[in-house]
């Protein structure tokens, strides 16, 4: 991999700021972050007279280019602003609120404030105060993975992070300076960092061992953390003072060896990478014809088609099997046919299983059937295949089908409305005898927490789309319990009379303290006998792309203690011209109602 990761250096004191940048470049570094005063330039502000000298370096040291792409500024350490002394705490207040100011002045993009105390009520309310008057400068947070005066982690530094952007609800500009420690904590707390704002990954050279040649590296544990966050699009920043011959130099290079050297994605993690989330809006294909590069994209899929094969060809055989129809021809539908995938799946299991076959392909989208009249003539199926225009629920066919194929699901099973298309299209198919592929779909959902996707849904900067659903390759998120089932749908279906209304109740344990800022919905489903499809986590289709999870977003994002329980309701609603989901969240804390008769999303 030829790219870099961008790496700084924490300065604590900065004597001459162009001695600092030159030593950057000469370290191969991109950024330093630099205190925006003197560390021990204490200001007070009760009772004073105000001096004429300069409480920090003039903005003419460096340029303004220099100041807006390579420094991060950082507030005093001394800084207390839970002191339960109002002397004290009223001067931070205001040394911070003159700090931030300056930042905005030299157009620092990021600030980074200090290691808060646990309890830190007022170092929040002060935070809060100065995000909202000053434009989007982003607010880094100092948190290290390990108290350093707990190192048996009988408290959670996520804890005191929690409480400070609950406080400043949840604000876009507010992120995570995340500190690696010599102690480390279990998986589970790194994952619970994975799905935080964490913009910095702050390392210390102390934490650093020395390998047989006398050159710095990083024990297993910190590389694969490391790891996790490099597909998070991090920067790094070394901090304290170099311990290797070479000075900083050999550290960057070692640093940029690891991010040169991570883990490969896999062919299916390549093709989803730009998607990771990036909020989509289920597809409508009832309602829109889709283009050709979408038909395409869908196509690459290695495991869908090959599934459908093989379950056109289990079904084809247990026909045959059937008293008096071995040499009988049999009529597949293929309904929904796009560019033709499930039709030539479908000759290909036919002629695996022996069977003589006549194949429909029907759909509603002009363009696509251009596409499949084409290959009708150019794939040799004149004589097995005929091409039909028209939608399925308008489609009279003069002959009963044995098997119905289709690909409505969407990532919820049941939210591309493929119930109501099938229960239509089922007057198709042999009332006995006939097989419908797929047979059932399950649907599931898990709470998730991630700051990530709550804040992409947040930025719209209204409710309308925190009540609407989203299709998100899920990537900076922690599942927080294991998903359960909502519901099923069978095909064919018979209900008399047919009702796909349905309605779910959830209970999630948690066994750690976290933050809800969703669900997370998924499927599985059975195309025939014991062949699926599924992106259900414990049941994955693996290699399998063309569907990713389904976001459903809660407004508000919920504290979770450990130990509590999350009770989830969600709906299936239907209506004559519309269907819809409405959910809420009733506990540990209960939450508004979303969707409410489908007035955002349907």
């Amino acid at each position: 991999m030829g790219d870099v990761v961008r790496i700084g250096r924490v300065q604590t004191c900065v004597p001459d700021a162009h001695t600092v940048m030159d030593a950057l470049r000469g370290s191969e570094m991109h950024f330093a972050v630099l205190p925006l005063v003197h560390p021990r330039a204490r200001r007070e502000f009760a009772g004073k007279t105000l001096r004429d000298e300069p409480f920090t370096r003039s903005d003419l040291t460096l340029s303004s280019h220099a100041w807006s792409t390579n420094v991060v500024g950082a507030f005093s350490p001394w800084l207390n602003l839970d002191s339960p002394c109002p002397r004290v705490r009223t001067d931070s207040e205001k040394a911070l609120k003159q700090e931030v100011m300056w930042a905005q002045h030299i157009s620092c993009p990021a600030v980074l404030a200090p290691v808060p105390a646990k309890k830190c009520p007022n170092f929040a309310r002060a935070l809060y105060s100065n995000l909202t008057g000053y434009g989007n400068t982003q607010f880094m947070v100092r948190m290290p993975l390990v108290w350093p005066d707990d190192p048996e982690a009988e408290s959670d530094p996520w804890e005191t992070w929690n409480d400070v952007r609950s406080v400043c609800e949840h604000h876009a500009c507010l992120s995570v300076a995340l500190e690696l420690t010599s102690d480390l904590p279990d998986q589970d707390t790194i994952d619970q960092w994975g799905a935080e704002q964490v913009r910095m990954m702050i390392i210390p050279t102390s934490i650093f061992l020395t390998n047989a040649s006398g050159f710095p590296v990083l024990s297993k544990r910190h590389q694969s953390i490391l790891n996790t966050f490099f597909s998070r699009n991090v920067d790094l920043a070394l901090s304290g003072r170099p311990r290797h011959q070479g000075d900083m130099l050999v550290y960057t290079q070692y640093l940029q060896h690891l991010y040169q050297n991570r883990p490969q994605l896999s062919d299916s993690e390549a093709f989803e990478q730009p998607y990771w989330d990036y909020l989509q809006i289920p597809l409508q294909p009832l309602a829109d014809n889709l283009e050709s590069q979408t038909y395409e994209v869908f196509e690459r899929d290695p495991v869908k088609y090959v599934n459908y094969q093989e379950a056109v060809r289990l079904a084809l055989l247990d026909l045959m099997a059937q008293p008096g129809r071995k040499d009988e021809r049999f009529i597949i539908m293929v309904v929904g046919a796009g560019r033709g995938p499930l039709v030539r799946a479908s000759l290909a299991a036919a002629e695996q299983a022996g069977a003589d076959v006549f194949c429909y392909a029907l759909d509603k989208n002009p363009n696509a059937v251009v596409t499949l009249r084409n290959m009708r003539l150019t794939e040799g199926w004149v004589g097995k295949v005929e091409v039909v225009h028209s939608d399925m629920r308008d489609f009279r066919p003069e002959v009963l089908a044995d098997i119905l194929v289709s690909e409505l699901l969407g990532s919820f099973g049941d939210n591309e409305l493929s119930p109501e298309c099938l229960d239509g299209a089922q007057t198709f198919l042999k009332p006995a005898t006939g097989i419908s592929i797929p047979q059932s779909y399950t649907s599931a959902m898990a709470p998730i927490s991630s700051a990530k996707l709550h804040q992409e849904v947040k930025a719209y900067n209204d409710v309308k789309h925190f009540e609407t659903t989203y299709v998100v390759k899920m990537h900076a998120h922690r599942v927080l319990s294991r998903p359960q089932d909502c519901w099923t749908f069978d095909h064919p279906n018979q209900e008399a009379p047919i009702d796909n209304a349905r309605y779910s109740v959830h209970r999630f344990p948690i066994t750690r303290s976290s933050c809800l800022t969703g669900f997370a919905g998924y499927f599985d489903a059975k195309l025939y006998g014991d062949v699926h499809i599924s992106i259900h986590p414990e049941t994955f289709s693996t290699g399998m792309f063309s569907w990713f999870p389904l976001l459903i977003p809660i407004r508000t994002p919920v504290y979770l203690p450990a130990g509590c329980e999350v009770e989830a309701h969600i709906w299936r609603r239907v209506e004559d011209k519309k269907v819809w989901y409405e959910w809420v969240v009733a506990s540990p804390q209960a939450g508004p109602l979303n969707n409410l008769n489908g007035r955002s999303f349907s």
